[in-house]
């Protein structure tokens, strides 16, 4: 008999296809919000207007901005960002952006939740694995305040409550979990992700394209998930080459956030492997960005893991229309066709870094799910030489 659990988010609702200003207003007259702190990147807020159009709409609930969040979400942010929304005593937060703000303000919700006021009781709270593979989650309470998200990327942070956080002396990306700290509500709005760099959206998606292949390609999959994922591939396949080839038509970008949520329902709720594991220490080691991880080692796990589940890559590759065909090589006739990178040494990944990332990699949780155990990091270092 099949057995599992399937833990869902404290999540209200997901709004898409309407303008995310309104909206935003909207939901924040429905949790009789009256202070409203917004968090952003500087991108968005100093060279873009949305920012300042959902300020103008929020008019008097308004009560500050936070947007000096920055890649890999460094330690050092996260208070900065804690210390900011503790003066502005707001009563909701609007996270507007992409992963980095989302993952910022996630953590930051921990920071207010316990009371955490510098970096070091901050690492306390991080997720820790222990040598036999086995994970230490801290128990967090409730934030004294939720977030709404309006996202701009394709990452799907809106939809986990797990937050990526790095140490930079340790050099590790560090995961981070709560109950209450993902979004209360999501909003995808198609019209905000025009101000998006292809580049980065188009990554994203291949972030997307991992989330689903990794949680159909789980060592403890799930059939409410299979149904999301499966249906999500064939989603992000279609869409993404779309907007590859037509960047401003709307309804390919409405699918692709439509695949990425479908995508998302395993992220931290179903265990992952080594793609996204390997990929948060390429981040912290090597500065390489979330979405070009996924495109450089997903393929290559992939075929790591091929000999203990070749029958679920077979549901890979059938949804992303390569019938009878290798699911890494479906991931990376995609990643070629929206023109991103495809190999370690494309993002700047020396044999330098190996050693670094190898180590920080065996600290993380995902690498220690893999479909495939990885017990040392001379696997570690088999795989990076794959995507090589």
């Amino acid at each position: 008999m099949h057995v599992g659990k399937y833990e869902f988010l404290a999540q209200d609702r997901v709004v898409f296809g309407q303008p995310a200003a309104e909206v935003v207003l909207e939901q924040a007259e429905l949790y009789k919000a009256s202070r409203v702190f917004i968090v952003s990147s500087k991108t968005l807020s100093r060279k873009t207007q949305l920012i300042d159009e959902i300020r103008r709409t929020l008019g008097g609930r308004y009560v500050g901005l936070f947007d000096e969040t920055i890649a890999h979400v460094p330690r050092e942010t996260v208070i900065a960002c804690a210390n900011a929304v503790r003066n502005a005593t707001p009563d909701l937060i609007v996270t507007v952006g992409g992963g980095t703000p989302i993952d910022t303000v996630k953590v930051t919700l921990l920071c207010l939740a316990e009371k955490v006021g510098d970096i070091d009781t901050l690492g306390e709270y991080r997720v820790q694995v222990k040598a036999d593979g086995t994970r230490h989650l801290p128990s967090v309470g409730k934030p004294p305040v939720r977030q709404i998200v309006v996202p701009t990327t394709l990452s799907a942070a809106e939809f986990s409550n797990l937050g990526g956080c790095t140490d930079l002396k340790r050099r590790v990306k560090d995961l981070y979990t709560g109950r209450e700290l993902g979004a209360m509500v999501a909003i995808l709005d198609p019209r905000v992700t025009v101000h998006t760099p292809e580049w980065l959206w188009l990554s994203t998606g291949i972030r997307a394209v991992d989330h689903a292949v990794e949680t159909i390609c789980s060592r403890a999959p799930q059939p409410f998930t299979d149904g999301t994922c499966v249906h999500a591939l064939a989603m992000l396949n279609r869409a993404l080459r779309r907007t590859k080839a037509t960047p401003d038509d709307l309804d390919a970008r409405l699918d692709c956030q439509l695949g990425a949520w479908l995508g998302s329902t395993g992220l931290g709720r179903v265990e992952w492997g080594a793609s996204h594991g390997i990929g948060h220490q390429l981040g912290a080691v090597a500065d390489v960005p979330h979405g070009h991880t996924s495109c450089v080692m997903l393929p290559s796990v992939l075929r790591y893991n091929k000999p203990v589940n070749a029958d679920r890559q077979t549901l890979v590759a059938t949804a992303l229309g390569l019938q009878g065909g290798e699911a890494a090589d479906a991931v990376a006739a995609l990643v070629a066709a929206l023109g991103q990178p495809k190999t370690l040494r494309e993002v700047g990944v020396s044999r330098e870094h190996y050693e670094a990332i190898a180590n920080g990699a065996m600290q993380n949780m995902m690498v220690r799910s893999n479909p495939r155990p990885i017990t040392d990091p001379a696997q570690v270092v088999e795989i990076l030489d794959l995507a090589w």
